[in-house]
């Protein structure tokens, strides 16, 4: 369900993205965090004015936007469910969880529902390590999380 920008439009955009950004130090991370806020991902035709516009190579650009997990390259659906995999939630069944979350949206992590509901991602920590397994919903915090209440999440993102 991704919706194509007219190339112009990312263009035009992202120029006015990085005019705002760009005096900061360090303007690639905010750029790309205020491209993603604007677009809901960072389209691919933002990554040669991103670089023009900061004198990077474009691969230097899409290293920064592969690398951080927090980037996506296309958009998301309307909710997005973040599972986390860190090694506390790991050992409080996070795994079960995980693979529950895929059989309940008939999706894997990184994937989106064809209907565009949800889009499942996978975090490495929420900071909730006492309180693991811990689960994100649309930014909102889910700690001691279960299969009933993971079920209730999917339930909720799916409407």
């Amino acid at each position: 369900m991704n919706i194509q920008l007219p190339r112009a439009d990312v263009a035009e955009r992202t120029l006015a993205i990085v005019g705002e950004l760009n005096g900061l130090e360090g303007p690639l991370l905010p750029i790309l965090h205020a491209v993603q806020d604007a677009f809901g991902y960072v389209p691919q035709e933002a990554v040669p004015v991103i670089a023009r516009e900061l004198n990077l190579s474009r691969a230097e650009v899409y290293g920064v936007v592969t690398f951080y997990h927090d980037f996506r390259e296309h958009a998301a659906g309307r909710h997005v469910l973040k599972l986390c995999r860190a090694e506390a939630c790991q050992s409080m069944g996070a795994d079960r969880l995980a693979e529950r979350a895929k059989a309940l949206l008939g999706i894997d992590f990184h994937e989106t529902t064809p209907d565009g509901a949800v889009t499942l991602e996978p975090v490495y920590c929420l900071g909730l390590c006492s309180c693991s397994p811990s689960a994100m919903l649309d930014g909102e915090v889910h700690a001691r999380l279960d299969e009933t209440e993971l079920e209730a999440l999917v339930v909720e993102a799916r409407r």
